[in-house]
């Protein structure tokens, strides 16, 4: 079998774990990248052993070698270059969110079915070893119904600044970069119920804090100070049709002691968590038991976790089978993205 050919689009920082986990795989052969800054390009073929180089992702998708694309671009791209990926007949993965609106949602996964090609959305958080472990024990029924979730992503002190605090590029703050993340997890860990209403809040009042010193923190390659229009944070309730419902509040920037990252699920026959650490909380013999699985790592491991959900990519365009993550699920979490950024700019619930 030949290994599939695959090209990487945007090569900002959270590109090198898809680059790092297409070299590892021998299934996949790198074959090129491209990036508007065409250095950074450049550096990242030398690095990674792509053969081609590209500065704009048209030429790059006019290769008739390529099979397959990963994009890595900024969100108010994603829509844009995954339907013309997948109208010159390449397979995609989209880092996540999927794009900026559900109208863009609709009209990639409209692209998806047209081109007969996959699309996986880059929530690679599904991809984790240990929540593939409680997924799998919640499709025995070991949980019961999972009625109610919670999730936290707190930094205190962690606006990237750049274009993820750039509205027009990035499409929000917390919530639809890091915020992303557990609400698809809970979801996914629910079962995919239908979201049906939102209620929600942002904050504008910290700004992004560059003031403070003596704390240091992730900051993107076009950082400026003087250059945020995205929300400090966000928080919401959102409800399910099967009448589950799911409690998250995210920030980039919050008057919090330390950062706070929490991922709890209940059901009527047990409950996990998921963050910090993996814990299974259950009943045997009228008593309440807290159980620690036995795994690599306790909680989630980003490097293995991205590492999977590339394996997972390379064996679905291999096989034709369909991915973990298909473009439906992501065009159901814009729904709920954008139903949140609506219900707080109205202040009312929204249905969704």
């Amino acid at each position: 079998m030949q290994p599939i050919q695959i090209a990487v689009i945007g090569t900002g920082s959270i590109s090198s774990l898809h680059l790092d986990a297409y070299t590892k795989n021998a299934n996949a052969n790198l074959y090129a990248v491209c990036d508007l800054n065409e250095g950074r390009a450049r550096a990242a073929a030398e690095k990674y052993g792509a053969e081609k180089v590209y500065t704009d992702y048209r030429e790059l998708l006019a290769d008739p070698v390529i099979d397959a694309v990963s994009i890595c671009t900024w969100n108010n791209t994603h829509a844009e270059i995954s339907i013309a990926a997948l109208e010159a007949g390449k397979h995609v993965l989209v880092e996540k969110p999927l794009c900026k609106t559900v109208e863009d949602a609709l009209n990639v996964q409209e692209a998806v079915e047209k081109s007969g090609k996959l699309l996986q959305v880059g929530f690679v958080r599904r991809y984790d070893t240990n929540a593939q472990l409680l997924r799998a024990m919640a499709d025995r029924g070991e949980f019961g119904e999972i009625y109610f979730a919670k999730a936290s992503t707190l930094r205190r002190l962690g606006n990237p600044g750049g274009w993820f605090s750039d509205i027009e590029r990035s499409g929000g703050g917390p919530l639809i970069d890091i915020g992303v993340h557990v609400i698809d997890l809970c979801w996914y860990m629910m079962g995919r119920p239908r979201p049906v209403s939102v209620s929600a809040n942002t904050y504008h009042k910290l700004g992004n804090r560059s003031n403070v010193k003596n704390l240091s923190f992730y900051q993107a390659a076009d950082y400026d100070a003087e250059k945020n229009t995205v929300e400090d944070m966000a928080n919401a309730l959102i409800r399910f049709e099967n009448g589950a419902s799911l409690l998250v509040d995210v920030s980039f920037t919050l008057h919090a002691k330390s950062n706070e990252t929490s991922v709890k699920l209940y059901g009527e026959k047990g409950g996990f968590e998921i963050d910090p650490e993996t814990v299974i909380v259950t009943e045997q013999n009228d008593t309440i038991l807290n159980i620690y699985p036995q795994t690599d790592s306790k909680g989630f491991e980003f490097n293995s976790a991205f590492q999977n959900e590339i394996n997972h990519f390379i064996d679905c365009v291999t096989t034709g089978k369909q991915p973990l993550s298909p473009v439906e699920d992501g065009v159901e979490i814009m729904k709920i993205l954008v139903g949140i950024y609506e219900s707080a700019a109205k202040g009312a619930e929204v249905r969704l």
